[in-house]
């Protein structure tokens, strides 16, 4: 570590300990890291978390961000859209197994594989909170260009690019960012954090790993067993999405935890380890992150919202694939709701 970076090290941790012996009665004041990184986390969840920290500190954190992460080639969609959504900003975040670290640096984010995890991060233009909507990846879908198939054969066949037409269309809303991470970054993500807790709804076995119904407290090995199983449960994907909400909160909450942002190293280490994992749109820069952190600084750990779009049954396609549905009304009225900027009255009569 240079002394420069020392020095601001120690500053940092010096301001901590300040706040954390403030006197009975006095107003908390949410430091800046904190702030930031509770607005990406909540933001992005696993991949953005880094992005965070490395937002917050003007010097070698930003910079570590903005050159670990890959950019992603024409990431978003040109031509006819859906209109944007104001003040409003809606980000997918992608977990595959296909991404930079798999396809060397030049990897653009078109082409290959299938993503495993689908969620959208919807900030609301009062920033009061963040909710994060998990799509199962087999639901069944346009792909512009292709047809009727599971939403995750959009990765296949157009990467990237692709997979956000896809939910454009499907939710006609308007997607202002994108974060793909591959499932190694979870792993290397984990252990730079110094492991995270999970909060699991049953008991279960994978790749060597028994987990308990409740908390877990995983290092880097078992959150990537944690994430990826789903031939444990009776309803397979429903629960491994469950369990991937799960970690998104275990890695927020550690994220913020003061053996995390009163040390330097761990933050440097957070940032190393995700963005080498990391793939975003041009926009999705350290001071596009810092700003819209900043946007966000009331909100708290509580203010992070998770919620699976509904579905309505099953299917087998023509060429055999099993599939889920998802109904008219129920795609209308998470449409409906994201463009009105009303995810809450939404997500509760879903949960």
């Amino acid at each position: 570590m240079s002394e420069r970076r020392a020095a601001r090290a120690a500053e940092a941790a010096a301001a901590a300990a300040a706040r954390t012996s403030r006197a009975p009665g006095q107003r908390r004041r949410r430091p800046l890291l904190r702030t930031l990184a509770v607005a990406v986390a909540s933001l992005v969840g696993v991949a953005a978390v880094l992005a965070a920290a490395g937002a917050v500190f003007v010097g070698d954190l930003v910079r570590s961000y903005d050159d670990g992460r890959t950019v992603i080639a024409d990431a978003l969609p040109t031509g006819e859209r859906p209109a944007p959504s104001g003040t409003a900003v809606n980000v997918l975040l992608i977990g595959s197994d296909s991404r930079a670290s798999a396809r060397g640096a030049a990897w653009d984010g078109t082409g290959g594989g299938r993503s495993d995890a689908l969620m959208l991060a919807h900030v609301p233009a009062d920033r009061h909170d963040v909710t994060v909507v998990s799509v199962l990846r087999d639901t069944w879908v346009d792909v512009p260009g292709h047809g009727r198939a599971k939403v995750n054969a959009a990765y296949s066949w157009g990467g990237v690019p692709l997979t956000v037409q896809t939910v454009e269309q499907f939710l006609d809303v308007r997607i202002d960012h994108v974060a793909e991470i591959d499932f190694a970054g979870f792993e290397d993500v984990t252990d730079a954090l110094g492991g995270v807790t999970v909060e699991s709804p049953s008991a279960f076995r994978s790749r060597g790993h028994d987990f308990v119904a409740g908390p877990n407290r995983l290092d880097g090995e078992q959150a990537l067993a944690f994430v990826r199983e789903r031939y444990a449960f009776p309803d397979a994907d429903r629960t491994r999405v469950r369990n991937q909400q799960a970690f998104l909160r275990g890695v927020f909450q550690q994220a913020l935890s003061a053996g995390t942002l009163t040390n330097p190293a761990r933050l440097g280490d957070f940032v190393a380890a995700t963005s080498a994992h990391l793939s975003v749109d041009e926009g999705l820069d350290a001071r596009t992150l810092a700003d819209l952190g900043w946007s966000l600084r009331g909100i708290g750990s509580d203010d992070l919202h998770t919620v699976t779009m509904p579905t309505s049954g099953s299917g087998t396609s023509p060429d055999g694939q099993a599939y889920v549905t998802v109904t008219e009304a129920d795609r209308q009225a998470l449409s409906t709701a994201l463009r009105a900027d009303d995810l809450d009255t939404w997500s509760a009569g879903v949960r």
